[in-house]
Formats: structure tokens, sequence, C-alpha cells
């Protein structure tokens, strides 16, 4: 595997005179890489450089899913803000009947009667349910 510097020397007489420092700069870095892992050298420089790089692109593809699961988030709440802006604007529900979206505004903790953020709803059990997400993304940055 490793030649000789005989060999090396022979083998650069043959390259064309242009190429020979690009050689000779590889077999020093190649030499140097030997010294740092003897086993794989250049080799494993180049897998642990590839390693980096995935890890970087699935941090960055996380980061992405991240924003997207914010922007979801949020409208979401827009959504569930602009529900009960419309059921309070309607006026109070007849005794007799519950409508769907009332019964959400209840489940969410939203009150139809009260005033709302209509871009940001941040009170009570839907705010609660925002916040308790089990993913811990809220201390990391969004583009490393």
């Amino acid at each position: 595997m490793a030649s000789s510097p005989l060999m090396s020397s022979s083998s650069l007489q043959e390259l064309p005179e242009e190429q020979r420092a690009d050689a000779v700069s590889s077999m020093v870095y190649e030499a140097n890489a030997r010294i740092r892992d003897p086993v794989y050298g250049c080799a494993g420089a180049i897998c642990q450089l590839q390693k980096q790089k995935q890890v970087n692109d699935l941090k960055a593809q996380l980061a992405r899913a991240h924003a997207e699961l914010a922007g979801a988030r949020a409208q979401h709440a827009h959504l569930v803000a602009l529900l009960c802006m419309e059921m309070a604007a309607a006026g109070p529900p007849q005794p007799t009947t519950t409508t769907a979206a009332a019964a959400y505004c209840a489940a969410v903790g939203a009150s139809p009667a009260a005033p709302v953020d209509a871009l940001y709803v941040v009170d009570g059990a839907a705010a609660a349910a925002m916040q308790a997400s089990p993913i811990g993304w809220v201390d990391e940055p969004l583009w490393t």
C-alpha cells in the first residue's frame, strides 16, 4: 500500500511537468493524513467530512420542519380565533343546541364572547397545548 520514495519520484517523473506540483501536494497531504489516521488516511478524512455534511443537512432539515410546525401551529391558533370571533358575532347559542364550533371553542378554552386577537391566541388551553410540545425546539436556533 505505502509506496517507497524511489517509486514516488519515478511516478512523478512520468507526469507532465504542470501536474507535478499538484501531485507532490497530494502526496504531502496524504502523508499528513496518514500521521493523523494511520489506517484510513485521506479516505478517513473524506468519510468524516461526508458524515459532517450529512449531520448538517439533517440539522437544516429539522430546522425547516420546526419552522413549518411553528407556522402550522400559528395558523391553527389563527383559525380558532377567527372561529370564536364569528361565533361571538353570531350571538349566544341557543340553549337547546350546541354547535360543534362552540364545543371546540370550549374544549380549547377560548371563550366566544371574550375579545381575541385574531392573529395570535396565547391564552387559555390552546396556548398551553401549543407550549406543551414534546419537541424541545424553542431553545434551538431555526437556522444554523
